[in-house]
């Protein structure tokens, strides 16, 4: 019986010759789509304004200006103005006066600080709610390139944004965070067009990030990972990109030796691996500990890396820059919880360019000026927040009251008690700010290394040898918790005169 074969369609010229991104696929048969209407794009322009929106006012509604490490930071930036010079040793600690410290983030530290003197409070708060919308207008640029769909698309940035959302707080690592994404979409896009124009920008953005954050050097690890690929697919090992080694090799020379255009010039390298190489800081410090998965934030991280590794095993091609930009990620986010945001980052720009989208979400794009106009109508709706919900600077200078020794200071000010001071980790950066005497320790837990927060830590604890803390037996004026045991233990000790107390904070005396 005879068989009819049925010869495929013979490919023209012009589908011969395209990229590999822009071939025809086979046709399907499926029902004709509706082009969509003006109302289905004022809905997608609406939920994207929104959508943008969103995090910056979460941001403004939760208004956080307590934070304990804001203080020595505006300290650093108003010493700056004063001295017109940026710190190379601590002017800060009684314990380590004088010993070496280079103010890294120097240029974060006068941005808080103008900010401040011009607006007070409201100026921290709004720091962090414009850092959040622009790392969420970033985070969607990113994802709009990779992934069509808009409900995908939606769908990422919510869960991104969700899952580092305990980070949104005056830190310069949301200058960190902005820098990556921003490094990640421009990598990503020249990876799949060859396009290399962008990359010109990357110098720029690493000058930026070494005067502002220490973390830079991740970026650096990423362009690195990004050259590993070039090299390894070369030799025809994994997939490969439109991306060539020497367009890479350039941009990554041009952002090592831009991130040298800083006070400290290569000196920074050192600082960067000092800090990297304290292990015991992590242990300690709560926001440095691994995720402890005891909310739905720590879950959905978890949940964004378990889908990335999944979308790029379903693909079944060797992705070599997807594969290591994601145990590297894991890496660096596992290990700590203040750096969930790799993870986050990496895992959505993975889905994005692995997951498949509607078939014809064309008929439902915005126009690419709209997205624009979605990120001032969110600029817009973060600045109406303010108002909205009255956040002033009375209500976060009560914030400020019921977490900090406000009051305690005052009186310590009014009588003119003497130092040294021994005071509790949380509010060394505090009193840095508010009392201006050298402090026994403060937020900067690599400067002052294991041995000391260790110390402090026991002191504070009153383990049995705590009256042998070398800091404490020279203090003149100890200021901590009321409730805590080394504050229990004073009271009862006739070196130490109890001089002030209220719910917050008490304060005793050395009776020399």
């Amino acid at each position: 019986m005879a068989t009819l074969i049925v010869a495929p369609p013979v490919p023209t010229q012009e589908e011969i010759s395209a990229p590999l991104e822009t071939r025809r696929e086979p046709l399907r048969i499926s029902a004709p789509k509706k082009p969509a209407g003006k109302g289905e794009h004022f809905a997608q322009f609406g939920v994207l304004a929104l959508l943008l929106a969103a995090p910056a006012l979460i941001c403004v509604h939760s208004a956080c200006a307590n934070d304990p490490d804001i203080w020595w930071h505006l300290r650093t930036g108003q010493w700056i103005l004063q001295h017109h010079a940026v710190p190379r040793v601590d002017p800060f600690s009684g314990t380590n006066a004088g010993s070496a410290w280079p103010a890294y983030s120097w240029l974060y530290e006068l941005l808080t600080f103008q900010l401040f003197a011009r607006l007070g409070l409201v100026g921290i708060v709004g720091y962090s709610a414009g850092m959040v919308l622009a790392i969420t207008v970033a985070l969607h640029h990113l994802i709009k390139r990779l992934q069509a769909d808009f409900s995908i698309v939606a769908l990422l940035i919510f869960s991104t944004c969700f899952a580092i959302g305990h980070l949104f707080t005056p830190r310069p690592w949301l200058f960190t965070v902005l820098f990556f994404i921003v490094e990640i979409d421009i990598l990503m896009h020249a990876r799949r067009t060859g396009r290399v124009r962008e990359l010109a920008w990357l110098p720029v953005i690493f000058a930026l990030w070494s005067n502002i954050h220490i973390q830079f050097i991740d970026g650096l690890i990423v362009l690195g990972i990004a050259l590993v690929e070039v090299l390894v697919t070369s030799r025809g090992i994994g997939v490969k990109t439109r991306l060539r080694a020497p367009a890479l090799i350039a941009a990554l020379a041009g952002s090592i030796l831009a991130t040298m255009a800083n006070p400290f010039g290569w000196h920074i390298y050192p600082v960067a691996y000092g800090l990297a190489a304290q292990p015991g800081v992590l242990d300690k410090i709560n926001e440095l500990k691994a995720i402890p998965f005891r909310d739905l934030t720590d879950y959905s991280v978890l949940l964004l890396t378990l889908a990335a590794t999944a979308a790029l095993a379903w693909g079944r091609r060797f992705r070599v820059f997807e594969i290591v930009l994601l145990a590297f990620a894991a890496l660096m986010s596992f290990r700590s919880q203040r750096d969930v945001w790799v993870i986050a980052v990496a895992a959505a720009a993975i889905l994005a360019s692995t997951i498949r989208g509607r078939e014809n979400p064309v008929a439902v794009r915005l126009p690419r000026f709209a997205t624009g106009f979605a990120a001032i109508l969110a600029g817009v709706l973060m600045l109406t927040g303010f108002r909205a919900l009255h956040v002033n600077n009375g209500l976060l200078e009560a914030q400020i009251e019921k977490t900090f020794p406000v009051k305690a200071v005052e009186a310590i000010q009014a009588n003119h008690y003497a130092g040294p001071v021994y005071n509790d980790f949380n509010w060394g950066g505090y009193l840095i700010w508010a009392l201006r005497m050298p402090v026994s320790i403060d937020g900067r837990a690599a400067f002052y290394g294991d041995q000391a927060i260790d110390r402090s830590i026991a002191t504070w604890g009153a383990e049995p040898d705590w009256y042998a803390d070398p800091e404490l037996k020279k203090a003149g004026l100890v200021i901590g918790p009321p409730k805590a045991a080394l504050m229990q233990v004073l009271r009862l000790d006739p070196q130490f005169r109890l001089v002030y107390e209220d719910k917050v904070a008490a304060v005793f005396v050395a009776q020399k």
